[in-house]
């Protein structure tokens, strides 16, 4: 019992830092390759010749697309063995600034933003913001280079409207995505104009800071930026992820949805020493479709898979022993509005994965594949739960019938019960994180 205590923390307190170095997809996957490579992972480009095939079994790999979609994976048998599968997201809802976003208004600074993804957007407001993601600039040497950022300090605030100037505020109150959402940064002097607070100019004294900071005790001197081209930034809440409740039942944090599936699994890959071949996969964009180079409906894996398998017959058959565990956070019932759950399927908080189970296949489990995670869980010694939609409300869905359709592989949709799923600050178990990373371990190995 004590070892299983301390293995839970220790998986606990790795998810913690993991979020808070993770503001964004792009900061999540740069997260991930310093852990890869720590691992003895070796990190392969899609654009160079690949000789994995040829190197001894054990091999450890993994690249990366567009800095914010990852794939790593191991090589312990033949290909035509099958490939055992992890996937998950790396991005969540948040505000987007927009290309041209400087807004003065009352001798404020506001950036405008536009709403990324299915996001709560209530519990924005009164909270402290801060920006991060990537910078595109030109350099000194005319070269187009990129670089991430993070003010990591509370920068912004979107303040509510006083319930004097809004009396029905708690009954009914309304969002305008383009009124009402605009961070305030700063008081301005009131002869200030766009030009003297442009934050292109604020982005390329972050750049050059960064450069300068790391050309410290390097031999060859630091190409400075001189032109920001483009950039792709996010609002989020500096409050630090913390283990909360009296029992310290749970973990509170931004991003849970669903960076807790990319840490569990990639713990998980990291700690495989033998049996299977295994692969984590983390796209960007689910939150929005994932139809893009970076999403799962692009060709990332599939390109991957096929590299790896070098032609149609071996592709194949390595997709026919296959599968895929698409993991992403479900619906714990609520107490407060346990009507919104269907009766006999409200996965509770700190009780195990929930397999997510869809008649129209929102969700890509099956009988087959539903019972091989049961078994698995059993074999970890993890409880388990079913989730099914009420038959009267729509059900979301994820990257698992994007992948199932696209490479017709067996899947199963699992995930964490949480509460205040798409809200700035989310709530899941302290026990669940643990127990996905233990049951994804088993499935790693031969059973």
């Amino acid at each position: 019992m004590v070892g299983a205590l301390m293995q839970n923390e220790c998986v606990v307190n790795g998810l913690l830092d993991f979020l808070k170095r993770s503001p964004t997809p792009f900061h999540a996957v740069q997260v991930m390759v310093e852990k890869l490579e720590q691992a003895g992972f070796q990190r392969l480009t899609e654009k160079e010749p690949w000789q994995v095939n040829n190197q001894p079994a054990g091999g450890r790999y993994f690249v990366t697309r567009n800095d914010s979609s990852i794939i790593a994976f191991t090589l312990f048998q033949p290909l035509t063995e099958g490939m055992f599968m992890v996937g998950a997201h790396t991005d969540s809802p948040c505000l987007k600034v927009k290309p041209n976003p400087e807004v003065m208004n009352q001798n404020y600074l506001q950036l405008g933003v536009e709403v990324y993804g299915g996001a709560l957007l209530n519990p924005w407001f009164d909270r402290d913001l801060s920006l991060a993601g990537r910078v595109s600039y030109l350099d000194e040497n005319n070269q187009i280079a990129h670089q991430l950022v993070d003010w990591q300090k509370a920068i912004a605030v979107i303040p509510s409207l006083a319930i004097h100037l809004d009396r029905e505020a708690n009954d009914k109150r309304s969002i305008n995505k383009q009124k009402h959402l605009a961070p305030v940064l700063m008081q301005l002097p009131e002869k200030s104009n766009k030009e003297e607070v442009s934050l292109n100019t604020l982005l390329l004294d972050m750049v050059n800071d960064q450069i300068a900071a790391a050309a410290k005790g390097a031999e060859n001197g630091a190409v400075a930026a001189k032109q920001v081209l483009d950039y792709e930034l996010s609002f989020y809440d500096v409050q630090a992820p913390a283990v909360v409740g009296l029992n310290d039942d749970f973990i509170a944090s931004a991003r849970l949805d669903n960076l807790l599936s990319c840490y569990t699994g990639l713990m998980a890959l990291i700690d495989h020493e033998d049996g299977q071949n295994a692969l984590l996969v983390c796209n960007d964009h689910e939150e929005v479709g994932s139809v893009s180079a970076a999403g799962a409906q692009g060709n990332f894996l599939k390109s991957l898979l096929k590299r790896l398998a070098d032609s149609e017959e071996n592709m194949a058959r390595m997709i026919a022993s296959s599968m895929m565990i698409s993991v992403d956070n479900a619906h714990a019932v609520h107490p407060n509005f346990v009507d919104k759950h269907e009766p006999n399927h409200g996965p509770l908080i700190n009780a195990g994965p929930v397999i997510k189970i869809n008649a129209n296949q929102r969700y890509a489990s099956n009988s087959e594949t539903s019972a091989l995670f049961k078994y698995l869980c059993g074999k970890a010694d993890v409880p388990v739960q079913s989730f099914v939609v009420r038959s009267d409300m729509g059900c979301g869905s994820t990257i698992g019938p994007i992948t199932a359709s696209g490479l017709g592989v067996r899947t199963v949709d699992v995930g964490v019960p949480t509460f205040a799923m798409h809200s700035i600050r989310e709530l899941a178990g302290s026990k669940d994180a643990f127990y996905l990373y233990a049951v994804l371990r088993k499935y790693f190995a031969k059973v």
